[in-house]
């Protein structure tokens, strides 16, 4: 049996989490991929602390003291990619500034198979390393990226592969699930519930990628790259985060039988892809409605296989390392067959603004009788059948209702509100909230 060695760089949640699997399965995963994946460097910052926290024998660690500098590690990185006794390279350093790009692509040019958790920079900066994995003849293992455990990536570049996907849709961001979740099921407030996920561990310090929509939308364009073969970049796809919803919006959602939900959405129609992120009123009668806390869900409609719903955890350290190690075990037993990420001359991503989809609308107004009348006859005018209208909420003079529109574009959702403020200038008391609503 051949050894097929690994280094790791990063030792943190994610990268500890895989060395301690790499060690504590290791006679299941030779079984597995018929080679010995074997452990050999890792390369972190804080080399004893990450060796006292994930149980990792202090021999694994370049340098073999209790701290590196930068250029100490810099210089150990450089070993491992001149080393011709590594076979794979985990990245779990993160980032994706030139320096992590311009080093996933000298790992794949020095022979090496990579494997890494990094949808930022796959989203942002993948083009030039598919390429490098390419040009090397090299796999470039990315499942942990998208959705933690959920083996998304594979299902689509394999289980997918003699069908046509006409759509994703799905959560892909645990914190903006688990914090609407609380708002929906326990009354919260957003404070209280972003205060919550981050006491239970389930929001960053700092959770403004996971709030503002962009850490799901990284997510979304890698899936974007895979399932319809076109570049996108971040900039092309229109998100909006969850920061803005409120109470009121889950109760109406109540009244029309939905939940609010941050999803992903992409969707093939007429040789065109629409996509967006952004909070949407997920009816009941969807799957994705009843999904609920830090869990995760994808679903794929295809041509022929029809709908196809995968859910799981979609982070945490051994959820993602999981899902690295599975890469890994790949890239040991079909090194020699590369999942080549093809692209597409004959679809383009178009503006999401012309893509029909049923809306909600909420109006904040001064408390004045007929007001919404004369929006909803704005709404008319640009030919937007109306479904519902709610009672107005009373907030001292102030009062807010909502209106749920039959599908119609958002250029024609927002042209209405043009007319809106053109047509009556002191109407509105701020900007209408607009969330589309997903059957």
């Amino acid at each position: 049996m051949k050894d097929f060695k690994i280094a790791i760089l990063g030792c943190g949640t994610v990268g500890g989490g895989v060395a301690r699997i790499l060690l504590d399965l290791q006679s299941e995963l030779a079984g597995r991929s018929s080679q010995k994946i074997l452990l050999v460097k890792i390369i972190e910052l804080l080399p004893k602390k990450a060796s006292d926290r994930f149980g990792i024998p202090m021999k694994f660690f370049a340098g073999g003291k209790d701290k590196l500098s930068i250029s100490e590690a810099n210089r150990f990185i450089d070993e491992v990619i001149e080393s011709d006794n590594i076979d794979l390279v985990v990245e779990t350093i993160g980032g994706s500034n030139d320096y992590i790009e311009q080093l996933a692509i000298r790992i794949l040019d020095a022979g090496k198979h990579l494997v890494t958790a990094n949808k930022a920079l796959l989203a942002e900066r993948g083009s030039e390393i598919f390429i490098a994995a390419e040009r090397n003849k090299r796999f470039i293992g990315f499942e942990a990226a998208v959705c933690g455990a959920i083996p998304i990536i594979k299902t689509i570049r394999e289980s997918f592969s003699g069908d046509k996907i006409q759509s994703i849709s799905g959560i892909m961001n645990g914190t903006s699930n688990y914090i609407l979740s609380m708002m929906q099921n326990e009354g919260m407030e957003f404070k209280e519930a972003l205060g919550l996920a981050q006491s239970n561990g389930f929001a960053e310090a700092d959770p403004t990628l996971d709030i503002n929509g962009y850490d799901a939308g990284h997510k979304l364009a890698i899936l974007i790259k895979l399932a319809f073969g076109i570049d996108v970049s971040l900039g092309d796809i229109p998100i909006v985060g969850i920061e803005h919803i409120e109470k009121e919006d889950i109760d109406f959602g109540n009244e029309i039988d939905s939940k609010i939900k941050l999803i992903c959405f992409a969707k093939k129609t007429n040789g065109k892809i629409y996509a967006t992120v952004c909070p949407m009123m997920v009816k009941n009668s969807n799957f994705l409605s009843g999904v609920n806390g830090a869990t995760n869900a994808v679903k794929v409609t295809n041509t022929y296989g029809g709908k196809h719903i995968l859910v799981g955890a979609g982070a945490g350290s051994s959820e993602t390392a999981s899902s690295i190690v599975a890469d890994i075990v790949f890239a040991a037993k079909y090194a020699d067959i590369r999942s080549r990420i093809t692209s597409s001359a004959n679809l383009e991503l178009t503006d999401a603004k012309h893509f029909d989809f049923p809306y909600i609308v909420t109006f904040e107004t001064n408390d004045i009788p007929g007001t919404t009348g004369k929006i909803t006859t704005c709404i008319g005018h640009q030919n937007i059948n109306i479904d519902t209208v709610s009672h107005n909420r009373h907030k001292t003079d102030r009062a807010t209702f909502s209106v749920a529109t039959m599908p119609c574009t958002l250029k024609q959702i927002e042209d209405a509100i043009y007319e809106i403020k053109k047509t009556y200038p002191d109407i509105l008391l701020s900007a209408p909230k607009i969330i589309p609503i997903l059957y």
